[in-house]
Order: structure tokens, then sequence, then C-alpha cells
């Protein structure tokens, strides 16, 4: 098979600077313009700029020591496994022998295409120059496939109209589609009990809570902190979280928040995928919590009503660090009056709105809510996430709002911010991304929750049902 050459856009490289070496054995080609875009793009402090300065520097590093009639043979790209000048890399072949490993060559636009574009497309805009230049790579090489690489749909459109073959980059996308995402729960066979009930062992933990082994086939699909429930049918409605996986794996009863004297700061669960979330929450074994969901399905109330049990009702954590993405994420809030919290107020509605509702007791009076609110002013924190680099946050309950709208790389360094002591939060709805170039299937969002999956310090619940109003519930299914 013969090699292709992709042609990489732009906005593919200030993605993601590894796409360099994600290519294998095929050849990638650089056009100038797109050269003159990088570093048009690389002051800043924003993601994308510093994602810019990491690709210039890569090219910089192939390129160092080569000279003209190098740089025009095509340069060596690194393998992902050896991302060095150097591409003597092997691997063995099976028979105890190592051969090399076959990679792929860079080469930059030397010399002005050998085509000309449709009169359909005037102008000089940097797309139209680099659909130029994958039209003179067809007159070059007539016998390989071309395939012009974006993340820009309106290119990729273009780029079909006048008959060259374009991909998105993919990479970087965690799942081939969103319904295979981990929602953190599953339901058992309504005979669960019957064929199982003899076989499995039982106990109670350290707080009185019933606790079971069970072993047999189905346990295979099973992971730590997953819950697993019986169908509404089914008149015992016990509720479990996984403890242990693996065969036999180890059951616990779930506390349930849904009635009952067990309110938490006021409030209760007010359906089954609420009431896990509020377990999460509220376990002290748990580091990291990821909850998806709709508009009102209660993330942002539930999420502050644990951390305000566990940070005022009982000392286990110091504070509330609250924040939310403003998109883009890096963008100066200098030119907004006032302190970092008050530069912040904008994005921080939702938290206002959770607030007011939690407060919001019958028997209290006006006094006694102005003292209560002036408590929290001081145990919530309110930061920006420009400002996380280099912090590490201790014995902190941190919540991340809108979380959808964060990279894997944004979502890497916010998560090694925590020190001991401190529990991390995200929420999000993925189907509200407003980040270019991210999707349900390549948000940081969705990678966390995938990579987390089993780990027995974190956890992750897919809330399905909103709990506004009838109004809003409405809405969501007919608009």
């Amino acid at each position: 098979m013969k090699k292709k050459i992709f042609v990489l856009d732009t906005n593919v490289l200030m993605h993601d600077p590894s796409c360099l070496f994600r290519f294998e054995e095929h050849d990638l080609f650089i056009p100038m313009v797109v050269l003159e875009e990088l570093d048009a793009a690389k002051k800043g402090t924003s993601e994308v700029s510093r994602n810019a300065r990491q690709v210039s520097r890569f090219l910089d590093e192939m390129m160092r020591g080569k000279d003209h009639s190098q740089i025009e043979k095509g340069l060596a790209l690194p393998t992902p496994q050896n991302k060095s000048n150097s591409i003597a890399v092997t691997t063995s072949n099976g028979n105890g022998t190592h051969v090399p490993v076959v990679s792929g060559r860079l080469f930059f636009q030397t010399r002005p295409p050998d085509a000309s574009l449709p009169e359909i497309l005037p102008g000089n805009k940097p797309d139209n120059s680099i659909l130029l230049t994958a039209l003179g790579l067809h007159t070059q090489h007539p016998a390989r496939q071309i395939t012009l690489v974006s993340k820009d749909i309106n290119l990729r459109i273009k780029a079909a109209i006048v008959g060259v073959h374009t991909e998105d980059y993919s990479n970087d996308q965690v799942l081939d589609d969103l319904d295979l995402l981990y929602t953190g729960y599953s339901e058992l066979p309504a005979d669960f009990w019957q064929t199982h009930g003899e076989k499995m062992e039982s106990w109670q933990d350290d707080r009185g809570r019933a606790c079971y082994r069970v072993t047999g086939p189905s346990v295979k699909d099973w992971h730590v902190n997953q819950f697993l429930y019986l169908p509404d049918e089914v008149e015992r409605g016990l509720e479990l979280s996984v403890q242990g996986a693996g065969d036999p794996a180890s059951l616990r009863v779930i506390r349930d928040y849904r009635s009952g004297k067990t309110p938490v700061w006021g409030i209760h669960a007010k359906n089954r995928e609420q009431n896990f979330a509020l377990n999460l929450l509220l376990d002290p074994e748990v580091d990291f919590v990821t909850l998806l969901g709709a508009a009102g399905t209660g993330k942002t109330l539930l999420t502050l009503a644990a951390g305000l049990a566990q940070t005022l009702d009982e000392p286990r954590y110091r504070e509330i660090i609250m924040t939310r993405v403003t998109v883009p994420l890096g963008e100066d809030i200098g030119f907004l009056p006032g302190t970092e919290e008050e530069k912040m107020t904008p994005w921080m509605g939702a938290l206002m709105d959770n607030l007011e509702v939690l407060t919001q007791t019958s028997n209290a009076g006006d006094w006694e809510r102005a003292a209560t609110n002036d408590l929290l002013s001081k145990r919530i924190k309110i930061r920006s996430l420009n400002f996380m680099r280099g912090r590490t946050f201790l014995n902190r309950f941190i919540i991340i709002d809108e979380a959808q709208n964060l990279t894997a790389k944004q979502m890497k360094t916010l998560i090694t911010r925590c020190g001991p002591g401190s529990k991390m939060v995200c929420l999000g709805n993925l189907a509200q991304i407003d980040t270019p170039y991210l999707s349900e299937t390549t948000s940081g969002l969705t990678y966390v929750v995938d990579r987390f999956r089993g780990w027995p310090h974190g956890g992750h619940v897919t809330l399905a049902r909103g709990e506004r109003s009838r109004l809003a519930a409405f809405a969501s299914d007919v608009l």
C-alpha cells in the first residue's frame, strides 16, 4: 500500500501539537501559510497560543542541523515511541529479531503549487491557499492519495466541492459513539436475588451497612464505585455500589437520601440518579467525582449541598473552591473591574441561584439569612481557571462547572492541582460545548469519565431526569 500524504491545517496543529507523531508510516505536508498562521497565534497566554509555541518547538527540533536539500527531501518523523530526531527505532517481528519501524516524512511547501484555484474560490484567504496546495500535490503525486486534515467544517466542505479528499482529525476522540460512555450505574436482572441469593456471603461493615460477596459471569463487567439497582417492578428496591471488582465482587448497600431523616443541607435526592450522586459526593474515600446531565438535573445544587455539609457541618474540608470555565479558557478577565472574585461574578449566576435555594429555609428570619450568607462568603471562594497553574489545594472541596469545555490537557492540569485531603467534582453537559474544535467525543470531560472508570477513589454518575419544573421538563422534551 502506498503511503498517503496528509496536508495539515493550522487548527489541527494548534488543537494537538503531538499530531505530528500520530500518522504512523504516512507522510505529512505543511503549507507555508500554516507556518504564517502559527507565527501569528504564538503570542499570548491562552491554551491555543501555548500549543502554537509547542508546535514550533517540535518543528525546530526536527529541523536542527538540516540543510535546504535535506528539507526538500523531507524530514524523518519520530515515531510515537521515540520523539527524538533519530528514526533508528526497532521492534520485534515475532522471530526474536528486530526490524526497523517504518516512519513517515515531514515535507514543507518550498515552491508555488502547480495548480490554480477554481474561479468559485476567489481571493487569497489562508483556507483557499491550503486548498490550492492540496490541489498542487494532486498534480505532483497523481498516484498517491492526498488528504487534507482539518478541524474546520467549512474548509472540509469547500475541499470536497473542489475535489480534495478531506478528513477530520479524530486521534483525540475518546469514543466512537457517545452512547458507549460509562453512565456509572447499571440495572440488575429482575431475578438477581433468586439466582444469587443462596450463594452470596453477607456481612456488615463498620458503619452497619449490609455487604455482599457475589460471584458469577455477570460480575466481570462491573467497576468499582458503579451503582447497581433492581427494576422498578421488583418489590425489593435495593440499591448497591460495587466496592471490589472482579470475581468474586463485593457489594455494599448505599444510603438512601431521598426521604426520611437524611437530608443533605436541607435537600433530598429526587430520583435514583441523584441518590447515587449524593453517595459519591459524601463518600470520604472518593476523591474525584464527575457528574453529567442536562440543565436542571441538579448537578450544581447537589454538589454545593454536599460541599457545605462537609465543610460547615463536619470539618472534612477547610473551604469550597468554586470555579467555572469562561469560554474561551485562558481569556484575560482583566478588563472586568474589581478583585478576582468580582471579575468572576458574571459567570457565577448558577452558584448564586443554588445558594439561594439552600439558604431559603422557611423558619429563618432576615438576620439569620444574612448571618448565613456572611458565613458562606467566607467559606466559599470563587477562583478563575486562568490562575490555576502552579497552585496546590489542600483539604479543599473543589467544584469545576461547565467542564465540558475543557480539553484533555486542560483537565489534567486542573486535576493535578489537588493536594492531600482535597476532593474535586467536575460538572458538565456534553450537549452544550462552546469551545471551538471540541466535540462530545473529544471533550476533556468525556476523557476523564472514561479514564477514571474503575479507579477505587473516583466515581461518575450521569443524571438523566430534570427536576426544575414541569415547564422546564416539557420544554426539554418538545423544543
